[in-house]
């Protein structure tokens, strides 16, 4: 059996769906997997890639030649996704698609044109259009004045998609032969649902009008070893703080201001800092011994042995770090990392720092509380309930959608 698996957008969003990959693969799926050049490593022999779209770098940094306009990258977005699909669709059995929502849009519409199962997925439940939350805000959306509820919001939140992405998707759809599509939001979101969140971390309240199944999230076992040297560093003192903010871009100060921030909020506290160096470019701003740089490195082997993490909050940072068991702070850029943020706190396993750009005092600030024996002690407990079986559970739903569909 074969199962496509489409994925656009930063590390966040491709690290979960290689856990999926996994787990199929292990299940005897073929998996093929549509999915950014610039992760083509995560897949590790699970499944094959078909690179999807430009390096999600280029795009982040607004490199993309020939293309300055959302309509343009939405287009061809779009195109690009549908082409990647149907270019395998030849004895496919599902498309498990997530990520930029012009690129999902192309994966639902190869679904529909190769008549296959198709299921949307999400890491976070405050993406889905439900009563209990107001949705993420868009770039360009007004809301007027007065409108609080959240289905009134959610209202708006279609009619702003359809307005963003509406004539680019149908142009798409119409010059492959597929009619147009009146609610692209719910459309695009289909009606079978993985909410791929931990049930401790993100809870989803039932929602009768939306099928959602929450899986937990989505884990790929990493075993690789940390560096030599970062483990000579964590042997040579007290648990570090860690201070990463992944394929993230802080545009509110320079990297070298950013760093200098972090590494001194850090030493406030009379901690070592391990610093990754990240989309941020953060640097280290002397020698001195009490802190260390690296790149990408094991979270899973690295965050045990720290005594924070200082993130921007992904759903997969902000998971890896409360099944570590250590406090965290949330410095949260865009999307639902200030969800996440709150989440954290709300469990009393960290705090939301205030503002998407670190300085020394306000990064001091939020780690003073988090830095307790207290706030250890919490994160400690709530690491045990976090679950590790969301990709197998996904695994197993996703081969029961494939396996009940009628043959095309």
């Amino acid at each position: 059996m074969r199962i496509v698996l489409v994925t656009y957008g930063s590390r966040g969003d491709v690290g979960p769906v290689t856990a999926l990959a996994r787990r199929l693969a292990e299940l005897d799926v073929d998996v093929q997997m549509c999915a950014p050049p610039d992760f083509a490593e995560l897949l590790d022999g699970d499944g094959v890639l078909t690179p999807l779209g430009w390096p999600i770098r280029m795009l982040a940094t607004g490199r993309v030649p020939g293309r300055t306009s959302l309509s343009d990258i939405a287009a061809d977005l779009t195109a690009m996704a549908y082409e990647a699909v149907t270019g395998l669709g030849e004895g496919c059995a599902a498309v498990v698609a997530t990520g930029s929502f012009p690129a999902v849009a192309g994966a639902r519409a190869a679904a529909e044109k190769l008549g296959l199962p198709y299921v949307f997925t999400t890491f976070s439940p405050n993406s889905l259009p439900a009563p209990h939350h107001p949705p993420l805000p868009w770039p360009g959306q007004a809301v007027p004045e007065g409108v609080t509820g959240n289905r009134e919001l959610w209202a708006l939140n279609a009619q702003h998609m359809n307005a963003l992405f509406g004539e680019t998707v149908n142009a798409h759809r119409a010059s492959v032969g597929l009619p147009p599509v009146e609610a692209l939001r719910d459309h695009v979101f289909g009606d079978r649902l993985l909410l791929a969140a931990d049930p401790v971390l993100g809870p989803w309240q039932s929602t009768p009008e939306l099928g959602v199944v929450q899986t937990g999230a989505w884990i790929r076992p990493d075993d690789r070893p940390l560096p030599d040297d970062l483990e000579a560093f964590l042997a040579a003192g007290p648990p570090p703080v860690y201070v990463g903010f992944g394929s993230m871009l802080l545009r509110g100060a320079p990297p070298q201001e950013v760093s200098r921030s972090v590494i001194r909020a850090v030493r406030s506290h009379g901690r070592r800092v391990v610093l990754s160096s990240g989309w941020a470019d953060l640097s280290l701003i002397d020698e001195a011994a009490d802190c260390f740089i690296v790149g990408e490195a094991n979270h899973q082997a690295l965050f045990p042995r720290t005594a924070a993490v200082v993130h921007h909050g992904g759903a997969g940072t902000t998971v890896a770090a409360a099944r570590a068991g250590v406090p965290q702070v949330i410095v949260p850029q865009v999307a639902d990392q200030p969800y996440w943020a709150a989440r954290v706190t709300d469990l009393g396993i960290g705090a939301a720092h205030d503002g998407p750009t670190p300085t020394t005092e306000s990064l001091a600030a939020a780690l003073k509380p988090i830095l307790t024996p207290e706030t250890a002690a919490r994160a400690a407990t709530v690491s045990q309930r976090i679950r590790s079986d969301g990709a197998q559970r996904a695994a197993e739903l996703v081969l029961d959608i494939a396996r009940s569909a009628p043959t095309p």
